[in-house]
């Protein structure tokens, strides 16, 4: 009786063990041809089945296919898990390491992911994709705290509960978005993929309504979805063809993909039809994008002779037929994945790859040709690029603005479309032409000369405003000038500027008919010398006669009631002298110059601006000693200061003219 128990048992047993070895192999099979969702659900039953203490290694082994089935349909928080397992449990493939690493740094663990990169390292020295990975990692961090200038944002209008993905605009057209979706309710596919664990994708378009927003979704007319995956949908130069990706199904095969084009004719796609790029049916031809002059066809592809998983290729357009795949070459193409490539109209090529440095996943990166064969690459940086996959970018023909997909804070991996845009940058100048005391001048001139070749003249509006447009990298000279007034110069540069900017430009006339008051003239107590505060005005003073070359000037120093008049007639008309003085040493000919002292004999008349700055002051009143005796002391103080000034007039606006 206990034999038999014993031979029961032991049946059993390895009835078990034989059972999970066909779910092993089964889910092997899934996973060779692609199917990984499949795969997953048989590796995580299996998984929980291995005995960890008595098969360790099995147990090693589906943990690293369970992980990297969740890590390719983008479940990464479930990928992170299972591939920690197998690391844990010494998985013989050195590669869940890597994946590992590769998880975590898209999960945005970096430290964590680092220590995992230089494990591998340790025993793969050489290997590219984890000394590439090590390195972004940390610099990620940097990156997303410096991002570029493009504003995203998701496109919600398109979302469904499915997937979207691979937006794209006809030539020409800015009102119309194609685009792949895994939409329940309007996607021809029936049963969910093996592959994704969702319904193919189908073709859909939208248009823009009166509002300007999108609308109106629908599948794409004509003979294109099918039961199958399509999408990556493309345009020609002139909008006639559409080209796309299709993934046939064949059961128990491996999953490849084929590229199809629709020719459009009476306002209808027409039938699709496979473009026959090579013989070998068991290529994968995908991610269709053609150049701005309609002579290549730039395409992904895993035939012989790449550098590593998916290249991106190109094959000459000849009518109906393509020449043969010609493969972009190291600058372009890595060990790892580039897919997706999408040609601007300035034949600059975008594309996405996760073997090249970057947050981790797919990331878009563009490349323009600078020599045969070479390319100059670089990286779209954050926040196009994120720790999320990545890729699938369209511009709007003629804009730095369109659309991507991302899968970036989507928890069940799903892909979404998002718009993005650089806004443009913008300069300008603004201002006000106003006389000296304040007032607006409505009839006066702006002129703008450029080193771009710029001749332009403004009027300002009748409270003194102007605005006018700049451009990128060129130096400005600005004219301000009215009649009755002189004029003033000032200059402005845009050159290497990267932000928008708006510059405020102020002019402040100086009356050729009236005194004009120079503010903030400082003279030592009772003395003639000038203060180091002077400076500041007086520089400005001669600006004013650099800017006015034809005109000569009197310098008129004034005192208040204090003191003798004898006195004060000498005091002023030595600070006059230092204020002529210093404006020779500033390179002005002495002959434009005057010096006139005036003591106390010509109290200030109170003009708009003094009246505005003390309410007991009212326009026309003169501050003579009659009036300011009648004030109390704090005002009396004021006027006096009102008094102590220095003006300049001018006498002649006809200097070496003849």
């Amino acid at each position: 009786m206990r034999i038999f128990k014993y031979m029961l048992f032991l049946s059993v047993l390895l009835l078990g063990s034989c059972s999970v070895n066909q779910q092993i192999k089964k889910a092997d099979k899934k996973y060779e041809i692609g199917e990984y969702y499949k795969a997953s659900s048989i590796y995580k039953r299996a998984y929980t089945r291995v005995n960890v203490t008595k098969e360790r290694e099995k147990k090693a082994y589906v943990a690293y296919r369970l992980g990297d089935c969740y890590r390719l349909i983008n479940d990464n928080e479930k990928a992170e898990r299972a591939l920690q397992n197998a690391v844990r449990y010494n998985c013989k493939d050195s590669m869940a390491l890597l994946l590992y690493a590769d998880v975590l740094r898209k999960n945005k663990k970096p430290k964590a992911a680092v220590e995992q990169y230089e494990l591998f390292l340790k025993d793969h020295p050489t290997n590219r994709q984890a000394s590439m990975g090590r390195s972004s990692a940390l610099e990620a961090v940097e990156w997303e705290k410096n991002p570029t200038k493009y504003k995203v944002e998701k496109l919600t209008v398109l979302e469904s509960k499915r997937s979207e993905r691979s937006p794209a605009f006809p030539a020409g057209e800015t009102d119309v978005i194609y685009f792949a979706s895994s939409r329940e309710n309007k996607a021809v596919g029936g049963k969910n993929s093996n592959i994704t664990g969702i319904r193919n994708n189908d073709i859909f378009f939208a248009r823009r309504n009166a509002l300007g927003e999108w609308d109106n979704i629908e599948p794409v007319e004509g003979d294109i979805n099918t039961a199958e995956d399509e999408g990556s949908p493309s345009f020609s130069p002139d909008g006639k063809v559409m080209y796309f990706t299709r993934c046939p199904y064949v059961k128990g095969e491996s999953h490849g993909a084929q590229i199809c084009k629709s020719v459009r004719s009476g306002g209808k796609w027409g039938k699709a039809q496979e473009v026959k790029l090579s013989k070998d049916s068991s290529v994968t031809f995908a991610h269709p994008t053609v150049s701005p002059d309609g002579k290549y066809l730039y395409f992904v592809s895993d035939l012989a002779g790449g550098y590593g998983g998916k290249d991106i290729w190109r094959s000459s357009i000849e009518g109906d037929k393509y020449g043969a795949p010609v493969n972009l070459g190291p600058t372009i193409n890595t060990p790892g994945d580039e897919m997706f490539p999408y040609m601007r109209e300035d034949s600059v090529l975008y594309f996405s790859s996760n073997g090249l440095p970057g947050f981790g996943g797919l990331d878009i990166f563009y490349a323009k040709e600078v020599s045969d064969g070479r390319w100059a690459v670089k990286s779209m940086m954050y926040p196009i690029n994120s720790n999320a996959d990545d890729f699938g970018i369209s511009f709007v023909k003629g804009a730095n603005r369109g659309a991507f997909s991302s899968n970036r804070n989507e928890k069940k991996g799903y892909d979404k479309i998002w718009s993005f845009e650089l806004p443009d940058v913008v300069f300008d100048i603004t201002g006000k032409v106003l006389s000296t005391t304040g007032e607006p001048l409505g009839d006066a001139i702006v002129r703008i000369v450029g080193t771009d070749g710029t001749n332009t003249k403004i009027k300002t509006k009748s409270d003194g405003s102007f605005k006018a447009p700049l451009k990128r990298n060129v130096e400005y000279v600005m004219l301000g000038n009215c009649r009755g007034y002189l004029n003033q110069k000032e200059a402005v540069a845009t050159l290497g500027l990267e932000d928008s900017k708006s510059f405020p430009i102020n002019f402040a006339l100086a009356s050729i008919s009236k005194p004009v008051g120079l503010d903030n003239i400082f003279f030592e107590f009772g003395k003639a010398t000038l203060t180091p505060e002077s400076s500041t005005s007086l520089d400005k003073l001669v600006k004013l006669l650099n800017d006015n070359p034809n005109i000569t000037i009197e310098i008129g120093a004034h005192t208040d009631k204090v003191g003798s008049a004898e006195g004060n007639l000498t005091l002023s008309g030595k600070r006059a002298e230092s204020v002529v003085d210093y404006l020779i040493k500033a390179g002005i000919e002495a002959d434009r110059l005057t010096a006139k002292g005036y003591g106390k004999t010509q109290p200030i008349t109170v003009d708009k601006a003094l009246a505005a700055k003390h309410s007991f002051l009212h326009e026309g009143d003169v501050l003579d000693e009659e009036f300011i005796d009648k004030l109390p002391a704090d005002q009396q103080e004021i006027a006096n200061q009102s008094n102590r000034r220095t003006e300049f007039r001018v006498l002649k606006t006809t200097y070496k003219m003849y």
